[in-house]
């Protein structure tokens, strides 16, 4: 278990990013957020831009939707504070490039054990719903949650977040 790893779970729109910036600006040392979105979409472009106007100056952005375990071995550094937002669309850039998700979340597991910065994880919350009507989504949900489950187990803390409110689900309240 690493008490320098955080996971931020949450819905659509529950706060969590929001949340999980906070963390990281409270922590002394850089900042590096790690996007893993792609831009396919104009409301995507805004969305990206949007995040970016919210998190303000002090944050390096570092742009990688397949390789997050590379770029996490370059950037979380003892004394580095990073963020990765986030876990799902992580998972969804690998489906669409069909790689394998099983692997790449054993080696992503693999480095977050091994890094020596900060590192804070967001992640979409997706099995509180139905069970998705196609294949693909449920899938989608299945690597999501056990990704999750892989991930909290290993993070020293592990907040969920609902209407902006966190709860602090393993760990110490910061």
């Amino acid at each position: 278990m690493s008490t320098d790893l955080t996971l931020v779970l949450g819905g659509a729109r529950s706060g969590k990013s929001r949340h999980a910036e906070a963390l990281v600006t409270a922590m002394p040392g850089p900042r590096v957020y790690i996007a893993t979105a792609q831009v396919w979409d104009e409301e995507m472009a805004d969305r990206v831009a949007r995040h970016q106007q919210d998190r303000g100056p002090g944050w390096m952005t570092v742009e990688e939707p397949l390789d997050l375990s590379g770029v996490l071995r370059r950037h979380a550094v003892p004394g580095t504070n990073v963020l990765v937002d986030c876990l799902t669309l992580w998972l969804s850039n690998l489906m669409m490039d069909e790689a394998d998700i099983p692997a790449h979340s054993a080696q992503l597991l693999e480095t977050l054990a091994a890094v020596g910065g900060r590192v804070v994880l967001v992640s979409n919350e997706v099995g509180l719903g139905i069970v998705p009507d196609n294949a693909l989504a449920r899938r989608f949900r299945d690597h999501a949650g056990r990704l999750h489950q892989d991930v909290a187990a290993l993070a020293g803390r592990v907040v969920f977040v609902a209407a902006g409110l966190p709860m602090v689900l393993k760990g110490e309240r910061p």
